[in-house]
């Protein structure tokens, strides 16, 4: 069977806080085998931020903290080919080059899938859904302006280090933002092209008809005439 992969991005600071106030309420990845290149990461090569079951309750300041936290840059790592860079050996190659690599591949996926969309242009994204998939849904996208990370009062300096923490994740958001809203402008104007090819069509069609109707009517009149008159020629 043919696949298509699509994915939805959010604006990364919003979307680490909601993944911050989902831990805290105690989920978990447990079940998560990050399988690359047919394995699992070692212990040593993903190790844990929390002992016990879970990381209930856990602060801002102590999610921030956790340097092998998987929330951090979590929409590039999901999306790039994590076997260019040895998967989750951090020894493979330095972090710079592992960094550029990441970011490119991701950009990269994103820009060759079927679709995506972003969770701040619901709309918009329902519209370019529709239009790839040549279907429509049965009531329009909502926009939710507040969720639970809306609701996150954070102060400047944590909004920079989260900014910080997901610099790979601002960037492709940025790449996706800019691709999106082109894609979207495109299929206006393809649509807006069409429309009036369409209208053009259907002027021309009504103005066949028209004409159609008028030598009818011609021809009819014509007729009408002549026999009126072989009437009067009989009558004399």
């Amino acid at each position: 069977r043919n696949f298509y992969y699509i994915t939805v991005l959010r604006d990364p600071v919003s979307r680490y806080l909601s993944e911050w106030k989902h831990v805290q309420r105690g989920a978990t990845w447990k079940t998560s085998l990050h399988m690359c290149d047919g394995r699992s990461p070692t212990p040593d090569e993903l190790p844990t931020c929390y002992l016990g079951d879970d990381w209930s309750g856990v602060s801002l300041q102590e999610f921030m903290d956790c340097g092998y936290n998987l929330a951090n840059n979590r929409q590039v790592r999901m999306l790039a080919d994590l076997s260019l860079v040895g998967c989750y050996n951090l020894t493979f190659m330095n972090e710079s080059e592992r960094n550029m690599i990441l970011l490119q591949s991701a950009k990269n996926n994103l820009k060759n899938m079927a679709f995506f969309g972003l969770t701040e242009f619901q709309r918009k994204t329902q519209y370019l859904f529709e239009r790839t998939f040549n279907l429509k849904f049965i009531s329009p996208f909502t926009q939710f302006n507040i969720t639970r990370a809306s609701n996150v009062d954070i102060d400047e300096g944590s909004r920079k280090r989260i900014e910080m923490l997901n610099f790979l994740d601002m960037q492709l958001y940025e790449y996706a933002k800019d691709l999106f809203l082109q894609r979207f402008q495109y299929s206006k104007q393809e649509e807006h092209q069409k429309n009036r090819q369409k209208r053009r069509e259907e002027r021309r069609l009504l103005r066949e008809q028209r004409a159609h109707q008028w030598q009818k009517e011609e021809a009819a009149a014509e007729i009408a005439v002549t026999e009126d008159y072989n009437s009067q020629v009989e009558r004399w």
